[in-house]
């Protein structure tokens, strides 16, 4: 049983279906992009009755070099990602981990809803949507090796102590999108990584 808290606390009503896309984001890169890109033009074409909705996990997690963005960092980096680059809407959700994958579905079904669709390149995170007879559409992270969460951590750490904007947004530009880093750098969410550990992280 875990003993992470349940931060947030489920709705008391059980939400809406939806076509959900589900990340930890942390940060948003261009690879979770193209993957919500992808999404809604799915959504639109083949299931038009469902909203999207962007599930953000891990959302309890205390701040570690693998979790330095907060719940709420992550919701409004992503929403200022859909305000100024994406031209569509989209309804973000946070849950938390329960450290339980054959509950794990169920538990997040009182974030996202029921019976709605999974788009997703997380071959583990399919197989449990599956178990639980969702509609599960795979797909491949594009240049999944680039856009690995921890490669993206580790490079906007080793950036977290200059002061040249032109050259954080040059570098990091490779593979995060130009309104992240602006918000990045607007609210100073990067120089917390100097702080967070020493050396690069061994997985994602």
């Amino acid at each position: 049983m875990s003993k992470l808290p349940l931060i947030p606390p489920p709705p008391s009503d059980f939400p809406d279906s939806g076509f959900v896309v589900l990340g930890r984001f942390q940060p948003f890169h261009k690879g979770h992009a193209a993957m919500i890109i992808a999404a809604e033009e799915i959504r639109l074409e083949s299931y038009p009755e469902l909203k999207l909705i962007i599930a953000i996990g891990s959302s309890n997690r205390t701040q570690t070099l693998k979790n330095p963005w907060s719940e709420t960092e992550r919701i409004e980096m992503i929403m200022y990602w859909l305000e100024n680059e994406a031209n569509f809407d989209a309804t973000i959700v946070s849950i938390p981990d329960i450290e339980d994958p054959p509950n794990w579905v169920s538990h997040a079904e009182r974030y996202h809803g029921k019976s709605g669709v999974l788009f997703s390149s997380d071959i583990n995170t399919c197989e449990l949507y599956q178990a639980s007879k969702w509609p599960v559409i795979s797909t491949s992270l594009i240049e999944r090796e680039r856009f690995e969460g921890w490669r993206v951590r580790e490079t906007a750490r080793m950036l977290s102590t200059i002061n040249d904007e032109d050259a954080i947004k040059m570098i990091l530009g490779q593979s995060v999108p130009k309104s992240i880093i602006v918000f990045l750098i607007e609210n100073d969410y990067l120089k917390r990584l100097a702080f967070l550990g020493e050396g690069g992280e061994p997985v994602g």
